[in-house]
C-alpha cells in the first residue's frame, strides 16, 4: 500500500509544477544563504586564529559546501518542475527524476547534518581556545620575538574588546611572567628577590596587563599586588569585587561563538524543513506523472505518492538490493527473473554424446 497517496487531476498536477518551480528559486536563494552563513563563520574563525590550537573548518566548509550544491541542485530542481507542466517534456525527464530525488535526499540529509554540526562544535572549540590562548598569553612579553611580537597586541584588544582576562581568570596573569626582561630593573633588589625566590627564575608578580582594567569602575584600576590589601587604601580582594574584567577570555570567545553557531543552527534548521518540503513534493510530482504515462491520457488523473509500499516493505526491498549487491557472481532475483543461462538442457548430439567406440583411430600401416 502507498504512503500518503493523494489523487491529482491536470490542473493539480499544473499547479503543483508551478509552485515548485518557484520554490526551487527560493531554494536557490536558500544556497546562496548556506554558502554566506559558512563563509561568515570562516571569517569570524579566521579572525580569532591567533588565539587557537587549530583552526576548526569543518563546519564553515560544511556549509559552503551544501550551499554550493543547493544551488546547483535547485536550479537543475527548477527546469524539471518548469517542464513537468508538460506530458511530453517531462518524458525527457523520467529516467532523471528518480536518481534526482535520490540526490537531492542525501543533500538534504547533509543540511541535517550540518545543523546538527553547528551544535556539537562547542567542545572541539574550547579546546582549541584553551590551548591557544594559554601558549598566546605566555609570548605576551615577546614583542621582540619575530614571529610572536603582535601577540601582545591582539591580546590587549581581545581582552578590551570582550571584556575580559587571562585564559580562565585574571589568575593566569599570576602564573606567567607577561613583563620582558627589557623592563624590569636589575639593579632593583625587589627585581632580584623575585627573580630568586622563583625556580625557573621567572618575574612573577600578582599582577595583570592595563587591558585586564574595568573602564566602568569608579575607582582607578589596580595592576599591581591585588591580593596585597595592605598596599592599597580601603581594598579587600576577597570581599570587593576588582574593578578588572572577571570573566576568562577563554569563556568570552566560546560565548561569543556559541551566540553564532546557535543563531546559524536555528537557520541551517528552517533551510532543512524547506528543503525536506520542496524535496515531498517534487516526489508526489514525480508519481503523479509517471502514472500519466502508464495511464496513456495527459488529461486523467492520477495517484501520487512518497512510497509505493509501506515503509516496512520498502526497507526490506532495499535492503534485499543492498545484500546482493555484496555478492559475487550472485544473480539478482529482485525482479523475479530466473537466468537465462541456468537449467538449460543437453542436446542429444554433439561430441558429449559420441561413444568411444564410435570415434576412429588411424591403422597402423
Amino acid at each position: 500500500m502507498a504512503v500518503l497517496q493523494v489523487k491529482f487531476t491536470k490542473t493539480k498536477r499544473d499547479k503543483l509544477a508551478q509552485i515548485l518551480w518557484i520554490l526551487n528559486w527560493v531554494s536557490v536563494v536558500s544556497g546562496i544563504t548556506l554558502f554566506s552563513l559558512g563563509l561568515f563563520l570562516k571569517i569570524e574563525i579566521k579572525k580569532r586564529n591567533e588565539v587557537m590550537a587549530r583552526e576548526i573548518n569543518s563546519v564553515p566548509n560544511m556549509l559552503i559546501s551544501v550551499g554550493v550544491i543547493a544551488c546547483i541542485i535547485n536550479f537543475l530542481g527548477g527546469k524539471i518542475c518548469y517542464d513537468c507542466s508538460d506530458t511530453n517534456k517531462f518524458s525527457r525527464w523520467k529516467l532523471v527524476m528518480f536518481p534526482y530525488i535520490v540526490c537531492t535526499f542525501c543533500f538534504t540529509f547533509c543540511i541535517l547534518v550540518g545543523a546538527v554540526m553547528c551544535y556539537t562544535m562547542r567542545n572541539e572549540l574550547e579546546e582549541s581556545l584553551y590551548l591557544g590562548l594559554r601558549n598566546a598569553i605566555k609570548f605576551y612579553k615577546d614583542t621582540d620575538i619575530p614571529g610572536k611580537c603582535f601577540l601582545k597586541k591582539t591580546i590587549d584588544l581581545l581582552q578590551i574588546g570582550f571584556q575580559c582576562c587571562g585564559n580562565n581568570g585574571f589568575r593566569d596573569w599570576f602564573e606567567i611572567q607577561w613583563v620582558s626582561v627589557r623592563y624590569l630593573n636589575m639593579a632593583s633588589q625587589e627585581v632580584l628577590d623575585r627573580l630568586k625566590s622563583n625556580v625557573d627564575g621567572i618575574f612573577l608578580v600578582d599582577g595583570v596587563p592595563f587591558s585586564c582594567c574595568n573602564p566602568n569602575s569608579p575607582r582607578p584600576c589596580i595592576q599591581y599586588q591585588l591580593t596585597n590589601n595592605s598596599a592599597h587604601y580601603n581594598y579587600d580582594f576577597l570581599t570587593m569585587e576588582l574593578n578588572i574584567w572577571m570573566k576568562g577570555c577563554k569563556q568570552a570567545l566560546l560565548d561569543y561563538y556559541t551566540d553564532i553557531m546557535k543563531s546559524i543552527g536555528i537557520i541551517v534548521l528552517i533551510i532543512w524543513f524547506f528543503e525536506l518540503s520542496v524535496l515531498m513534493g517534487v516526489r508526489y510530482l514525480q508519481t503523479a506523472m509517471k502514472n500519466v504515462l502508464l495511464l496513456g491520457d495527459p488529461e486523467c488523473e492520477s495517484n501520487g505518492w512518497l512510497l509505493e509500499n509501506s515503509f516496512v516493505e520498502t526497507a526490506k526491498y532495499n535492503i534485499h538490493i543492498i545484500k546482493n549487491l555484496g555478492k559475487v557472481n550472485h544473480v539478482s532475483t529482485v525482479s523475479g527473473m530466473n537466468d537465462p543461462n541456468m537449467n538449460i538442457q543437453k542436446a542429444n548430439y554433439g561430441p558429449d554424446n559420441v561413444t568411444a567406440k564410435s570415434i576412429p583411430t588411424a591403422n597402423s600401416t
